[in-house]
């Protein structure tokens, strides 16, 4: 009995010395002035029951205790949270330079993609230069009015499909994102990458599939990220899952760029070509397109499909848009993004969508660069910084009635989406903001305007709007739990 005792005693300190050890050296290394926070465990770090699957209810709801600039342990590893206007413009804008840094998840640490990745780089030299060429070749006004036609084209199709589907169920999101797969490889190689009769294509062999997939592992808890000393380890298989999806991703277009190369052909125009032709390499082209198709598709379409929920639920807003759209468009041609500008209730009703729905909760999670000051805390090197988008867009001080989908507070409004006005970023703002937010919010209200006109909806079973499920589920991406299933009916005033 004595030697059992001893056992477990001699075990009991094996386990407790080294947290004991470990607590002492974190202690003695910790700045001083650390941001408030809920406690924190020694290797643990902060446990909140809620935090895996909605995060950003569990910490918007903690901001109100701890305040705006508060400091979580996600394991071993210092997380900040910004969750107020102020805060977000002391991060974004007053310490934009020092706290630009990205902090990557192991999980997207794929070698060959990695190492030329835009997204989740330092703002390096190269970063600069591609963010450059994105802005000048890809998102520039002169570009976007350039390729307006392809866009409109592309929406076209998808309207000429969904008549086909009159009267049957739809997977609405299914569809809005193969539109917007197509209008990417459209403007970046002319090809369509999306096949509406493809069944493949809904699937995870389809380039669909692959990006929700990416989306879902990127989303995943990672131990890695939380004990950086299993970085190398893998040790949920995180990494390797996402990089055979990444693999599969470059073989979808691989055979373009070898063809491209080849013929030694730059006629067309396209990003390709002028990636091609600025001798960028394989591996770089590759991972530039895998970021040009993957998060921007994603958080546009779950932006119009919030937008369509929204409005559904709202039947006097969707007729006050459908009167707008038909007074602007008339009932005799398709929706032209020159239109776009003359239907200021529609921007109004996706600005409101952004606000309630913001498509990325925290923004990508920043890096301190340098230890800095930040609203009278210190923010130590190396912490990870994430701006609640989610909480600021509900800010109770900020806006009236803030769960409710009110358009009109947009309407004559110029609070804009640019990132100068800081309780309302849901593209970020300063040198981080989405260089894609221009084509994002042209592709946003085109399709959105173009499926109000053409189609009266409603959902299947004869389902009252009021019952639809608006619970939204955790990612990259600020999806509807529930997807939004619907019934095309043709306006019968349509040509």
């Amino acid at each position: 009995m004595a030697a059992v005792v001893l056992l477990l005693a001699t075990l009991l300190l094996l386990f407790i010395l080294p947290i004991v050890y470990f607590t002492l050296i974190i202690k003695q290394r910790s700045p001083k002035n650390l941001p408030p926070g809920p406690p924190a465990w020694p290797l643990i770090g902060t446990l909140l029951p809620k935090l895996k699957k909605q995060p950003h209810l569990e910490l918007t709801k903690l901001a109100t205790t701890y305040g705006p600039l508060m400091l979580l342990k996600f394991g071993v590893e210092p997380v900040v949270v910004a969750s107020t206007h102020d805060a977000a413009m002391q991060v974004l804008k007053t310490h934009d330079r020092i706290l630009s840094g990205r902090f990557a998840p192991h999980s997207v640490r794929i070698k060959g993609y990695f190492e030329h990745s835009m997204v989740w780089a330092d703002c390096t030299d190269y970063w600069k230069m591609v963010r450059k060429i994105w802005r000048t070749e890809l998102f520039s006004t002169k570009m976007l009015d350039a390729q307006a036609g392809i866009r409109e084209r592309k929406v076209g199709e998808l309207m000429r499909f969904l008549r086909r589907k009159e009267g049957e169920v739809v997977r609405f999101a299914d569809i809005v994102f193969g539109c917007i797969l197509n209008i990417l490889g459209s403007v970046v190689f002319n090809n369509d990458v999306y096949d509406y009769d493809d069944e493949s294509d809904g699937n995870e062999k389809g380039m669909k599939g692959m990006i929700r997939q990416l989306m879902v592992l990127a989303a995943i808890p990672n131990l890695a990220d939380l004990y950086p000393v299993l970085g190398s380890s893998d040790f949920q298989g995180l990494r390797k899952a996402s990089a055979e999806c990444v693999s599969k991703m470059n073989e979808s277009w691989a055979k373009i760029v070898r063809e491209r190369r080849a013929s030694g052909d730059h006629s067309r125009n396209d990003f390709l070509d002028v990636l091609i032709q600025q001798n960028f390499s394989d591996p770089q082209i590759d991972a530039l397109l895998l970021e040009i198709f993957g998060p921007g598709s994603d958080t546009s379409t779950s932006t119009i499909e919030w937008a369509m929920a929204e409005l559904m639920r709202s039947p006097e807003t969707l007729k006050k848009v459908q009167e707008e759209v038909n007074t602007v468009v008339g009932m005799n041609r398709e929706v032209r993004e020159s239109d776009l500008a003359s239907l200021p209730y529609l921007h109004a009703c996706m600005k409101e969508t952004l606000r309630l729905h913001p498509p990325v909760t925290f923004l990508l999670p920043h890096r301190a660069t340098e230890t800095c000051q930040v609203m009278n805390y210190t923010v130590p090197k190396g912490c990870q910084l994430m701006v609640n988008t989610y909480a600021i867009g509900r800010d109770p001080k900020t806006w009236d009635e803030p769960l409710r989908f009110k358009p009109e507070r947009f309407v004559n409004s110029e609070v804009d989406y640019q990132g100068n006005d800081f309780h309302y970023i849901p593209f970020g703002a300063g040198r981080r903001i989405c260089p894609g937010l221009s084509l994002a919010t042209r592709v946003i209200r085109l399709i959105l305007a173009s499926l109000v006109k053409d189609f009266e909806w409603s959902l299947p079973n004869g389902m009252h709007p009021g019952e639809l499920d608006m619970q939204d589920k955790f990612g990259l991406a600020l999806l509807k739990d529930v997807p939004l299933l619907v019934v095309p009916k043709l306006n019968q005033h349509i040509f």
